[in-house]
């Protein structure tokens, strides 16, 4: 039985290919929903802003994910599905994430290290958000600001 205060390793994507399928999947919403884990929103909004820049994440990524959400099954309400707030916090994560990487790698490596480091955590936005604003219906349904510090920016 593992400490529920000990976080658990982060499952890593073993090649591009991986993380291609699992951004793929959710445009066309054709991944399976049991994919669709902390780890593959992670890739595929990497996969978003590094390998498709076609794609206004700002302006999409509610409708991309609320979207896949319902074709899957799933739900957006006050309690559950997308959650604004939470989702472009961790935009602001992964675009600074990038910004301090080769562009060059492969998109694996990047997405591994995201993974491995502080902001691939799922707790990360509590470092700028207090539990009451962070998981309260305003937050779900759009963005607020942090409460305790700002999120990072991309140099």
């Amino acid at each position: 039985m593992s400490d529920p205060e000990t976080p658990t390793a982060p499952r890593l994507f073993p090649d591009d290919a991986a993380i291609h399928r699992i951004g793929e999947g959710l445009l066309d919403r054709s991944l399976p929903r049991a994919d669709w884990t902390h780890e593959a929103h992670l890739a595929a909004t990497t996969w978003l802003l590094r390998d498709r820049r076609d794609i206004d994440v700002d302006a999409t990524i509610a409708t991309i994910i609320s979207t896949y959400n319902k074709a899957v099954g799933g739900v957006n309400d006050d309690t559950g599905g997308y959650h604004d707030t939470i989702t472009r916090a961790f935009v602001a994560g992964i675009r600074a994430h990038l910004a301090a990487r080769d562009p060059s790698e492969p998109i694996v490596g990047s997405v591994n290290a995201l993974l491995e480091s502080p902001a691939g955590q799922r707790d990360w936005p509590l470092r700028f958000y207090s539990s009451a604003l962070l998981f309260s219906v305003a937050a779900r349904r759009g963005f607020v600001p942090p409460d305790l510090a700002p999120l990072p920016a991309a140099c």
